[in-house]
C-alpha cells in the first residue's frame, strides 16, 4: 500500500492513554499505542515473527501463494500457527491472515509492558484495551469511508478490513471495505478476505455478511460498496465527526 495513503489516514490514530509510534521492517509497517513508547520492543518481536514466516515459507512454498488451506504443519511457530489456523476457518490461502497474525504477535508481547495496546498493520488492528475503542472504517473513495467506525468493547479484539479497491491484498471482490470483527486478528484478517472476495455487486452486501458472522469466532461483519454499507451481527457503529461536525 502506498505509504503517503497510509499515512493520511493514521492522522485518525489516538485514545485515552496511548502513546503512538511506528514500527516498519520491510513490507510491515505498524502503527502501534501504547501507554509508554515501545518501539525498540515491538521492533524486535517483529523481525522475529517475520523470520518464523519467511522460514516457513521457505519449507513450503505454497505458503505464500495458496488461495486455499494448506495442511497444518505440526509444532509450527505461534504465528505461522494463527495463520494456518484462520486460513482453514475460512476457506482462503494461509497469507490472507498474515497482516492480522502479525499484528497479534507483536500486540500480545507488549502486552507484557503494557495493559493497553493496540497495533494496526495495513488496515488490521490488534486491540487489547481496559476501556472502549473506536477503530474507523477506511474505505476508499466511497462516501463512507472514515465517516463509520465500530465501537470497541473492552478485552481482546482483532478488527481487520479487506478492500477490493484499496491496497496491494489480493481480494476477488470488488467491495471498498470487508471489515470483521473477532476476539482474533489472525481470524479477522482472514475472514474479511473471504467477506470481500463474496462481495461484486451491491445487492451482495446483506447476504455477504450474513454469511460471514456464521464463521466459527466471528462477532460482527461490516461491508461497503459504494454508498451502502451492511452490517451483521453483535457489532456498534458511531459516526465518526470531523472538526467541523
Amino acid at each position: 500500500m502506498d505509504r503517503t495513503y497510509r499515512r493520511t489516514y493514521r492522522r485518525l490514530h489516538g485514545g485515552e492513554g496511548l502513546v503512538f509510534f511506528t514500527v516498519r521492517e520491510r513490507e510491515s509497517d505498524l502503527s502501534i499505542g501504547a501507554n509508554r513508547q515501545l518501539a525498540q520492543q515491538a521492533l524486535g518481536v517483529l523481525r522475529a515473527g517475520r523470520r518464523d514466516i519467511e522460514d516457513e515459507i521457505a519449507r513450503c512454498p505454497s505458503f505464500l501463494t495458496a488461495l486455499a488451506p494448506l495442511p497444518h504443519t505440526a509444532g509450527c511457530a505461534p504465528v505461522v500457527d494463527a495463520m494456518y489456523r484462520a486460513s482453514a476457518a475460512c476457506g482462503v490461502g494461509p497469507m490472507a491472515a498474515v497482516a492480522g497474525a502479525l499484528a497479534s504477535h507483536v500486540g500480545r508481547a507488549l502486552t507484557a509492558y503494557s495493559p493497553d495496546v493496540v497495533v494496526e498493520n495495513g488496515g488490521d488492528v490488534y486491540i487489547l484495551s481496559r476501556i472502549p475503542r473506536s477503530v474507523a472504517i477506511v474505505a476508499g473513495d466511497s462516501p463512507l469511508s472514515q465517516r463509520v467506525a465500530l465501537r470497541v468493547p473492552p478485552g481482546e479484539w482483532g478488527v481487520c478490513t479487506s478492500a477490493g479497491r484499496v491496497g496491494p491484498s489480493l481480494s476477488l471482490g470488488c467491495a471498498h471495505a470487508a471489515v470483521i470483527l473477532s476476539r482474533d486478528a489472525a481470524l479477522s484478517d482472514a475472514a474479511a478476505t473471504a467477506l470481500g472476495n463474496r462481495i461484486r455487486a451491491q445487492k451482495d452486501l446483506e447476504r455477504s455478511v450474513a454469511w460471514a458472522i456464521q464463521l466459527p469466532g466471528v462477532t460482527g461483519a461490516v461491508a461497503i460498496l459504494g454508498d451502502r454499507l451492511a452490517a451483521a451481527g453483535k457489532i456498534e457503529l458511531e459516526p465518526v465527526l470531523t472538526q467541523k461536525e
